[in-house]
């Protein structure tokens, strides 16, 4: 759970729209009929949880956390992945796992600890026979179920640095934005390479993966960094956080920066590249990395900022991840200059 308190406005949850306590139960297991067709007007539909409010799972519904996670905004995630009877998922090589059709992604972000915790949303990748289908739901006042969101939506919400910001819930196509590759939507965090090898194992035994993928546990654990390697934690950071879209095929490839794990290419990754129909994101710097510059380093001046048009990353965030930004500079610091 994240550090510090969190609090929300009064009323601002009202967006949810009022659900009933009865919304909370969920049918028994989950529904492979919602999972595959319509839009679920609830979270409840579905039966991912046998407990809603407590995101206590239903069978083969299996919860897991990443060694390095996406940030947003200092919310605490809650992750599950869910597999239908009689399939199992497929390693990838280091990338994504294969999900079979009928399978779920679904993540919850909430903020505060104990009894102050709110649930603020859920989103869901169903996969579908025609491809991926990226949903958000947005919980109401009660904490009994989350409604379909396909608008999107703004909340106060008070961050665990302190901070109050307007919170934004992606609509539909903002969460297409993001998990898009060549036009198609595709999920972006559970890849072998993020995931410990203690939950692959685990769901090996369980015969919902067919086999261990030959390569895990290669991203380092973000909570550790202390005593992590800075350039290793670095890449992490950036392959978690922007290189779903900064990829070949990804929404911002027009830039021409790649910033995935795998990429070791130096300019690709933005060390002396110039920028692409920046702008004003640029802040008048020359290139994406300068060595040895994080202050010359186009990359650190977006990241640090929380202004629309500079921020980067564009969606996802209303504040700056002092950590994250803290070890790109060092990375991009301990560059030797060119």
């Amino acid at each position: 759970m994240k550090r510090g308190a969190a609090l929300l406005a009064a009323g601002a949850l009202a967006l949810a729209g009022a659900v009933g306590h009865s919304a909370a139960h969920a049918p028994a297991g989950v529904s492979d009929a919602a999972v595959m067709e319509g839009l679920p007007r609830a979270l409840s539909e579905y039966g991912f949880f046998a407990d809603l409010p407590a995101q206590e799972p239903a069978a083969r519904v299996v919860g897991y956390s990443l060694n390095t996670p996406l940030w947003s905004d200092g919310a605490d995630k809650l992750r599950f992945v869910y597999v239908p009877e009689g399939a199992e998922l497929e390693p990838g090589g280091e990338g994504l796992l294969r999900f079979p059709v009928g399978s779920a992604i679904v993540k919850t972000f909430a903020f505060g600890e104990g009894e102050a915790r709110r649930l603020i949303e859920t989103r869901v990748l169903l996969h579908r026979a025609d491809g991926w289908l990226a949903l958000p739901y947005l919980w109401n006042d009660d904490q009994t179920d989350a409604r379909l969101a396909l608008a999107g939506g703004r909340l106060p919400i008070t961050t665990p640095e302190g901070e109050t910001i307007s919170y934004r819930v992606p609509n539909k196509n903002q969460c297409k934005t993001c998990h898009s590759k060549d036009g198609a939507v595709i999920p972006i965090g559970p890849k072998a390479r993020n995931l410990s090898a203690e939950w692959l194992a685990g769901m090996e035994r369980r015969d919902m993966l067919t086999t261990m993928p030959a390569v895990h546990d290669t991203l380092p654990e973000w909570s550790a960094r202390g005593s992590e390697d800075t350039a290793a934690l670095a890449r992490a950071y950036l392959d978690v956080n922007c290189a779903h879209c900064h990829q070949p095929g990804g929404a911002a490839s027009n830039s021409g920066l790649d910033l995935r794990w795998e990429q070791d290419e130096a300019h690709a990754i933005g060390i002396g590249k110039p920028p692409v129909a920046a702008g004003r994101g640029a802040g008048g710097l020359l290139v994406s990395i300068a060595p040895g510059d994080p202050v010359a380093s186009i990359l650190a001046y977006r990241m640090q900022s929380a202004e629309p048009g500079i921020a980067m990353p564009e969606l996802g965030k209303e504040t700056v991840d002092h950590a994250g930004v803290a070890i790109v500079r060092r990375w991009i610091s301990e560059m030797p200059s060119q």
